[in-house]
């Protein structure tokens, strides 16, 4: 039996929509997703591409920034020359130069430095560097003992343990059980088992819980002093300001730099020009007007999400207690008829000056609950009552989770125990076994 195939072409004409992303619009999104710092830095890139443009303000200082530390009320002028900055390292081995004759002992502690994290920890132990260096235990223990002796308190840690120890025996305000009650009981603080501490140094429970209130504040992190240096400062993107006609939205000119068009360079050159030359020039000319209309239309979507924003959230702006409605991306994407990720990218880094802080945009945005009478309350309103609370809850009998739940419902929020311990690890409220208190 024989079986025969046949094989036919035919033509069928399917429709299909597809989106494809131009190398333009591909930068249009990503310009809105941009911070204004990282936008700042896009457009001098720009500059450096393209010759005919020309940044107005090479020394660009942001208006309306709000600095990380505090501002000063009188102006330093010294405080304005920069000084060069160190990392834990370099300054580890200026103390180790200033302070240490050229020896051997100083040969292995220049040696157990290399091995310092940044966060100020022996990231080698001694066994591996007697091995590499040839040096005696002792030796070795000597130069680690140089070390700790350093500045910041706790540097040449091997363990969080040691750290703490480091700190509390160069702190002479430290409580005078500290230091012992870390060396002889730390997994017992840690696990806060001060009923066996308390019993073994014959103190009350009100004693080890100021011991243990002074462990935390020491830094587990003795290095971390050394990771930025450098001031920060938020560029708003909007300004809020109340009026006779209400809440008025505006955009932050200033929080973006200024580029130009050398038009005079341009018409200079095209002069007697090659058709090669035309070419570039008008390429040039084009980059500059796409920049320039995809930084209006970055500021004209941030703007306009803005607005509803604060129209939605009128009473945060306008009532102390700082009330949030329930917001999503969604819904703004529907009421402006733009899409949700453009909406994300709107709000992600964004920042809106009040008359009473800074805040990011996308802050503004939580999900909806339905208390017990039907009425919608924010996620943020939400854990605002669990913070009120827990501040105040007996700390002798710290609440638990379902009785946190219990008193929510009396607020008419009916969450289940689940949400409530979700919500709380979210504020970094530990659990009522932790925020117990014996004062």
């Amino acid at each position: 039996m024989k079986f025969q195939q046949q094989y036919t072409q035919k033509q069928k004409q399917v429709q299909s929509q597809k989106l494809v992303l131009t190398q333009q619009l591909q930068q249009s999104i990503q310009v809105l997703q941009f911070s204004s710092d990282e936008l700042n830095q896009f457009v001098e890139d720009q500059t450096l591409e393209n010759p005919l443009l020309e940044l107005i303000d090479t020394d660009f200082v942001p208006q309306n920034s709000i600095s990380s530390s505090a501002k000063q009320e009188e102006t330093d002028y010294l405080a304005q020359i920069p000084s060069r900055s160190h990392s834990l390292f370099e300054y580890l081995l200026e103390q180790i130069h200033l302070n240490y004759r050229d020896t051997y002992l100083r040969s292995l502690v220049l040696f157990l430095v290399e091995y310092i994290d940044v966060n100020g920890f022996l990231s080698i132990s001694l066994d591996e560097a007697v091995e590499i260096t040839g040096g005696t235990p002792i030796q070795l223990l000597d130069a680690l003992t140089l070390i700790q002796q350093l500045d910041p308190a706790g540097v040449g840690a091997r363990d969080l343990q040691e750290c703490l120890m480091l700190q509390t025996e160069r702190d002479e305000h430290a409580p005078a059980l500290a230091y012992i009650m870390l060396e002889e009981f730390f997994e017992e603080l840690v696990q806060r088992k001060w009923e066996v501490i308390a019993k073994n140094y014959q103190v009350s429970l009100p004693e080890v819980q100021k011991i243990f209130d002074y462990l935390q504040h020491l830094t587990a992190t003795p290095g971390a002093v050394f990771d930025d240096p450098k001031d920060l400062y938020i560029v708003p993107d909007l300004t809020v300001t109340t009026s006779e006609q209400g809440l008025v939205v505006s955009s932050n000119k200033n929080s973006v730099r200024k580029v130009t068009f050398q038009q005079n360079y341009f018409d200079q050159m095209k002069k007697n020009a090659d058709a090669q030359v035309l070419a570039y020039l008008n390429e040039k000319q084009q980059e500059f007007i796409h920049l320039k209309k995809m930084i209006e239309q970055r500021g004209d979507t941030i703007l306009r999400v803005g607005e509803y924003i604060v129209a939605h959230q009128q009473a945060f702006f306008l009532n102390p207690a700082r009330p949030l409605k329930p917001l999503i991306l969604k819904e703004v994407a529907e009421k402006l008829d733009i899409h949700e990720s453009t909406v994300s990218r709107a709000v992600n880094g964004k920042y809106l000056a009040t008359e009473f802080g800074v805040f990011e945009l996308k802050s503004f945005f939580s999900h909806k609950l339905i208390s017990a009478d039907g009425e919608e309350s924010s996620t943020a309103s939400v854990k605002v009552a669990l913070k009120e609370i827990v501040d105040l809850e007996d700390k002798q009998k710290p609440l638990s989770d379902q009785k946190i739940v219990d008193a929510l419902k009396v607020k008419g929020m009916n969450l289940s125990r689940r949400t409530v311990a979700k919500y709380r690890e979210q504020l970094g409220i530990p659990g009522s076994s932790k925020r117990k208190r014996y004062e």
